[in-house]
């Protein structure tokens, strides 16, 4: 789960209504992208502890940025940079890629990816 589609969730904007509980109960989100939501939520005047909690919430699972993560991440960038994709998208990239799993965000522009990752843009 992309930081964008769990802030959408959050919000309740466009396209959240395609994050499902079925969907949601299988979801796992690399703790980059929890750490950027959180940032978000600080952002908009939440106390850190609150914004974790809430930006946990939504997902079961978190997976730890561990090395060989942030080795995929960081050797993704020649495939991304052009499309303006940062650490937190590509650590969401890579978390999919070990797992074999589909990536849920709200950027259009993933779509132009070809990392052998289903992408699935909620709105």
């Amino acid at each position: 789960m992309d930081a964008s589609a769990i802030l959408a969730l959050l919000q309740q904007e466009p396209g959240a209504e395609k994050l499902t509980p079925e969907l949601l109960a299988d979801a796992v989100v690399s703790t980059v992208n929890l750490a950027e939501v959180q940032s978000k939520l600080v952002k908009k005047g939440f106390e850190a502890d609150e914004a974790w909690a809430l930006a946990h919430a939504p997902v079961p699972e978190s997976i730890g940025f561990d090395e060989q993560m942030a080795k995929d991440t960081g050797g993704m960038i020649r495939v991304t940079e052009r499309y303006g994709l940062s650490l937190g998208d590509r650590a969401c990239l890579a978390l999919a890629r070990s797992l074999g799993a589909p990536v849920y965000t709200t950027e259009r522009i993933w779509t132009n990816l070809d990392l052998g990752i289903p992408i699935h843009v909620i709105r």
